[in-house]
């Protein structure tokens, strides 16, 4: 028999933070990806350096960046796994990133639709901010969905299994 079945809400929260985690490394990968980019960018910060440097240095900065992209999207999957099983502490992790996240997001779109951002010589392409849209409404959702159900918080359950844990 299974053991307590998650609330519907959390279970739409756990699967909102594994999107947003989704969508926001489907960006940073794409970001990552723009090999022209990149080398234009390390030839601007250091002329001196020759072309077999540059390239070592790009492919240097891309390997870590699939790290680092692989690693936050295996952290956030944990985190939201754990909050659906009932674990209070990654409920509140979620909750401060993602209201970071939120914020930030925020800060983004208003410092884009004031002008701020043209005016301090930022460019904003329309998918960064389309990603950045998507991002912050699928936190904040999260957000929200988690604390709707806060008494699953009391007890720990089992979440995808056949049998329950202790």
């Amino acid at each position: 028999m299974a053991g307590p079945v998650v609330p519907r809400p959390v279970d739409v929260a756990r699967w909102l933070w594994i999107a947003s985690a989704c969508v926001g490394m489907a960006r940073f990968l794409s970001q990552l990806f723009d090999r022209e980019l990149l080398v234009s960018e390390a030839r601007r910060q250091n002329p001196a350096l020759g072309q077999d440097q540059v390239d070592a240095g790009v492919n240097g900065g891309i390997l870590f960046g699939l790290l680092i992209a692989l690693a936050i999207l295996l952290a956030y999957t944990r985190l939201a796994n754990a909050m659906a099983r009932g674990r209070n502490w990654a409920r509140i992790a979620l909750t401060v990133l993602g209201a970071a996240s939120v914020s930030f997001g925020l800060f983004r779109l208003v410092a884009w639709g004031s002008g701020v951002a043209a005016s301090a010589g930022v460019q904003l392409r329309p998918v960064d901010l389309g990603v950045t849209l998507v991002t912050t409404v699928l936190e904040a959702s999260a957000i929200v969905l988690m604390y709707r159900s806060s008494s699953h918080f009391a007890k720990h359950v089992t979440v995808d299994s056949a049998s329950p844990r202790t």
